[in-house]
């Protein structure tokens, strides 16, 4: 099998990458180790930058995150019983958010793939990236009980932490930077309609907590909790007790309660990966970053890189001039350094460390008025939280 650009992975990353490139005229063939029904049930990121939305919406994938996501203005951040809005309107000159799934957006994706663009092998285990370094890199693959090699111009590795793309960039080349985390968030779905009509960031002395959604119709909160927990360990009405405690305001808002459908426990860690791109090797998204949940990076992150990957391929093709694609790493990396710096910032802003120190708890607190009294200090989240430009 021969195609020009061999993706590995059907997540959000690898999809949108062969939706641009073929909207570019440029063939491709994706490989995902998981069946469609794994990866189209598969729950992660769930907001979706200005920059990454309106991605979709000129790649025609846009239709139906308009018409079913949430657009959200700003968000809330609550801490000693108080309530403060950030105002993204105001603040980034009309930038906001949306509220859509990545199960959702996958579905988007692999409906016009299927459709409209080249082969998507499901139940295809990438097994290895050969000869990177050269003109012809190789996936070797396994498909239907038989191993087989699709040949490449280019290969992206949209597979993620635990994928074989990374592995093929030789030890002597990379650098790691990392940081793990002393917590994780329990996260639950709830058949119940959000308390709040955005996202809610809670700062409390007890640990962090999120409001988030789904759909008017499903809420999706979480809860700080020391690493290693078993969600199954957490009751329903004690979740539900401990997101109303860890909410509290003093006024006269309420937390209302349904049935829990799905209880996880989700690990922080920061991760990079240098370089991104090795030959006619790229990383994309989690193969080469990772970021805590709390600043709504990562599935963004992926999206900018390709984004940048597709612009480059196209000037190489239009202009023969490979600038673009030597740049692909460097360029990449600035975007995902200042999404790393804004979620470490918003993971140490609002998450109470253990053993903290009264003197850390004031800081943080001071922290948090000095965003709620300073344009300047509100402006810069609000900026960051919408996106970073890409490329």
């Amino acid at each position: 099998m021969r195609t020009t650009v061999g993706i590995i992975g059907a997540g959000p990353a690898g999809l949108l990458l062969a939706r641009l490139l073929h909207n570019a005229g440029i063939d491709s063939v994706v490989l995902e180790s998981r069946d469609r029904a794994y990866v189209e049930r598969r729950q992660r990121a769930g907001i979706l930058e200005q920059g990454t939305a309106d991605v979709l919406r000129a790649a025609g994938a846009g239709e139906r995150m308009d018409r079913e996501g949430l657009r959200h203005d700003g968000i809330e951040l609550r801490f000693d019983r108080t309530r403060h809005r950030v105002d993204f309107l105001a603040l980034t000159g009309g930038r906001s958010v949306m509220v859509y799934a990545q199960t959702e957006v996958c579905k988007d994706l692999i409906a016009l793939q299927l459709r409209e663009g080249g082969p998507l092998l499901f139940e295809a285990e990438a097994l290895a990236v050969e000869d990177a370094g050269t003109d012809t890199p190789r996936v070797r693959f396994r498909h239907e009980d038989r191993e087989d090699v699709l040949e490449c111009s280019y290969v992206v590795g949209c597979d993620g932490f635990w994928g074989v793309a990374r592995k093929a960039i030789p030890a002597g080349l990379s650098q790691v930077f990392e940081r793990t985390y002393p917590f994780g968030w329990l996260g639950i779905l709830a058949d119940v309609p959000p308390s709040h009509d955005e996202l809610v960031y809670a700062r409390h002395e007890r640990g962090f907590a999120l409001l988030s959604m789904r759909s008017p119709a499903v809420s999706r909160l979480y809860l700080q909790v020391p690493d290693g927990t078993d969600p199954g360990a957490w009751a329903d009405e004690e979740i539900w007790d401990e997101l109303e405690r860890r909410f509290e305001t003093a006024d006269d808002w309420y937390l209302q309660r349904g049935p829990i459908t799905q209880k996880t426990v989700t690990p922080m860690r920061s991760f990079v990966h240098e370089p991104m791109r090795h030959g006619r090797l790229f990383l994309a998204g989690d193969a080469a970053h990772i970021v805590p949940p709390t600043g709504a990076k990562g599935l963004n992150l992926a999206a900018g890189d390709v984004v940048t990957f597709a612009r480059a391929l196209v000037h190489r093709q239009e202009t023969g001039s490979p600038e673009l694609l030597d740049a692909y790493s460097q360029t990449c990396l600035r975007r995902v350094w200042q999404a790393e710096r804004f979620s470490y910032d918003m993971t140490t802003l609002l998450h109470r460390a253990p053993g903290a120190t009264p003197f850390e708890d004031r800081l943080q607190l001071a922290r948090l008025e000095r965003i709620a009294s300073s344009h300047a200090a509100e402006t810069d989240l609000a900026e960051a939280y919408t996106g970073f430009p890409f490329g």
